[in-house]
């Protein structure tokens, strides 16, 4: 990757300035070599992005969020991973569609956006015909977006936080909710409503914000579901999510060190109900379960 943006990297929201081609390292703790940690068929995501055969799932090593609750902690410090080149990873997508992924599933994909849309190119070029998938936690800058506009199919962004205070206190990111909301427009900007094929089920462009409710954080989810519903109404699905699971990191937190409760998120979806949502996924019985955690220790990559 020679791509001189990475010299003064500024991809997202934190905007740190670094010489990631030099080896320097921001926010997200990783230089412009490219680093997936997992990359298999996914059966956990919403059932028209996983289907019957899978979503292939690509896992990329560090992030621009640092949240202090993250259940994917070994991946996100970029303490797991794999070097590997634009080329693999374009081999990588094609190896996915032979296993029969319904779609190829970018997960923390932010700070590599320059090397997935050359890999993209090349596994097109090489015969990939699959929906390409964009799963972030939703710290995006429109600029960025804009560069995948054609390459992207489906946006699968979280939209976690409504209180700036919260924001900066779980992602030391207080501009959070400036910044999900300028990048949930630009996503619709280019996919619009969503399209799901009738014969599969499976979504085939569109969005579905995922939203995970916290431990003691009803209202700023009902604000976040609200802000959601008033903005877009059906025209995206919402997935309300109850499988937060206390981290040894937040361990003794007077409230992210436990999980959430059923009453709470029972109010969560009643509130989504009780406004007019329609389209979206709700989890149901015992959802914080270690299936939704995979090894990161380098299949597929």
């Amino acid at each position: 990757m020679t791509d001189t943006r990475m010299s003064d990297c500024t991809l997202c929201p934190r905007e740190c300035h670094v010489n990631r081609l030099g080896g320097e390292r921001g926010y997200c703790r990783e230089t412009a070599e490219l680093v997936a940690a997992r990359a298999a068929l996914h059966m956990w995501e919403e059932t028209c992005i996983s289907g019957k055969r899978g979503s292939g799932t690509v896992f990329f090593s560090g992030c621009n969020m640092g949240c202090i609750f993250c259940q994917n902690h070994s991946i996100s410090s970029a303490k797991a991973g794999k070097v590997i080149t634009a080329e693999r990873l374009a081999q990588i997508f094609l190896e996915l569609q032979e296993q029969g992924a319904g779609n190829i599933n970018l997960v923390t994909p932010t700070h590599y956006v320059l090397q997935i849309i050359e890999a993209i190119e090349l596994a097109r070029k090489w015969g990939m015909s699959l929906p390409v998938v964009y799963n972030t936690g939703g710290y995006e800058k429109t600029e960025t977006l804009r560069m995948l506009r054609g390459y992207v199919d489906i946006y699968l962004p979280d939209f976690k936080y409504m209180d700036e205070e919260l924001a900066r206190a779980c992602s030391n990111a207080p501009d959070y909710p400036f910044y999900a909301k300028q990048a949930l427009a630009e996503m619709y900007a280019q996919t619009g409503g969503f399209k799901i094929d009738a014969r599969t089920g499976m979504l085939r462009s569109g969005i579905i914000v995922r939203h995970l409710v916290l431990p003691g954080h009803v209202k700023d989810s009902r604000e976040v579901i609200r802000y959601l519903y008033e903005t877009y109404g059906d025209e995206i699905m919402i997935s309300i999510m109850s499988q937060y699971t206390p981290v040894p990191r937040v361990s003794g937190h007077p409230l992210l060190g436990r999980k959430v409760t059923k009453r709470e998120y029972a109010k969560v979806v009643d509130y989504a109900l009780e406004i007019g949502v329609e389209c979206g996924f709700i989890q149901e019985g015992g959802a914080a379960l270690e299936s939704f955690i995979p090894e990161f220790d380098g299949t597929g990559v």
